[in-house]
């Protein structure tokens, strides 16, 4: 069995793997989904586009469900904080989340002009709002969340749901947006021919040089914020307290990480490179490389954010020394035990399972491929 201070590392890298397999794999059928009003101009392209993610994007669900839960066995104090700190955000990624299940099975049952539009902008705000609110959310835990501890670790939210909309936190929002509809128009595109990849083609393009100029935008605006530096000793093996340390607010603290260890400026670089990489590859019509770079770019977006905040996980605002660490944050050493052997057996089935899928759903969806199989389709 690891130690405590091994199993807290561990986790915090299982936890940013299960983040980006979420991003990867539900983020693809998100992006095609924030496409499909625009992509698709008749009712039977539409159910193209439609049909290239509806037979496995509940399957890809499993990503969101484990990275939540991982988030709620291993760092219940992060969970119970951003739940309720977060409480209207969450609440609105839920409900545009409940526009996916519906839309996908009812939206092609009857055969209504108005029945089926109204169901496809339900896909599309299923699709493109949880993308948005996360990367507000992200933005927010970067200029620090207005919580704070009692004595008794009972936790307080002081902020408003509209002091979320604020300039970084947005432009974070825009990155996450982008780089959500850059990947799934490579997914599309890989899945689709004729006018509807030439469309498609062109979102690919767009939305990737949108996320390359914000996220470097983004890194700009990070290295004139106020970053948290822990000031006290820190015991990555002592019992986690919140309270038992104390924090600095410095003035560019958050790019602290990459200066002590310049090896890491490739993950930001990766960002940049994979997008570019992206839409040259989209722009030559090679697909897969394209989808292979927007996963490379969300890995690249994702660690940058990460390491950069490593070792808070949520910091605070009104109470520095409340901010939630890698090391002060997380269940006891028996339950990190206990669930990195889950991991370690069901995280590989998750992946093996995937992709057999992936490989019996492989090939182009047409238009001919609806109309033979119209009752079965989407």
């Amino acid at each position: 069995m690891f130690d405590y201070e091994t199993l807290k590392l561990i986790w915090w890298l299982l936890v940013g793997v299960l983040l980006l397999g979420f991003a990867i794999m539900d983020g693809h059928d998100m992006g095609v989904g924030t496409l499909l009003p625009f992509v698709g101009k008749s009712d039977l392209e539409r159910r193209v586009v439609i049909n290239t993610v509806g037979p496995h994007w509940d399957g890809n669900q499993v990503w969101f469900i484990t990275g939540g839960g991982a988030i709620f066995a291993a760092w219940p104090l992060v969970y119970a904080t951003a739940f309720s700190g977060f409480y209207w955000a969450m609440l609105a990624v839920l409900w545009a989340l409940f526009f996916r299940p519906v839309g996908f099975d009812y939206r092609s049952k009857i055969a209504n002009p108005t029945w089926r539009s109204t169901w496809d902008w339900g896909l599309f705000v299923g699709g493109s709002v949880p993308p948005l609110i996360f990367g507000v959310a992200f933005g927010n835990l970067l200029q620090g969340v207005p919580f704070h501890f009692d004595d008794n670790l009972v936790s307080y939210y002081t902020g408003s749901f509209w002091a979320l909309l604020n300039p970084f936190a947005l432009l974070a929002g825009v990155v996450s947006s982008s780089m959500i509809t850059f990947h799934g128009a490579n997914y599309l595109m890989h899945r689709t021919e004729g006018p509807i990849f030439e469309r498609t083609r062109k979102w690919s393009i767009v939305s990737g040089l949108v996320m390359v100029t914000t996220f470097v935008l983004a890194g700009v605006f990070i290295g004139s914020l106020p970053g948290y530096v822990i000031t006290s000793a820190v015991d990555p093996n002592a019992l986690p307290n919140p309270l038992a340390k104390t924090v600095s607010i410095v003035q560019g603290a958050w790019l602290n990480n990459f200066k002590t260890m310049p090896a890491l400026w490739l993950l930001p670089g990766l960002g940049i490179l994979g997008g570019l990489g992206g839409v040259a590859l989209a722009a030559s019509r090679k697909t897969l490389l394209a989808f292979v770079a927007s996963s490379l770019t969300m890995a690249g977006v994702i660690g940058t954010a990460g390491v950069a905040l490593f070792p808070f996980v949520m910091p605070s605002s009104t109470d520095p020394n409340s901010s939630l660490t890698v090391w002060d944050s997380v269940s006891s050493h028996l339950t990190l035990g206990i669930m990195l052997w889950a991991a370690i057996i069901f995280v590989p089935i998750i992946v093996v399972y995937t992709s057999w899928c992936y490989k019996v759903m492989a090939g182009k969806v047409t238009e001919k491929f609806i109309e033979a199989h119209d009752k079965a389709a989407y």
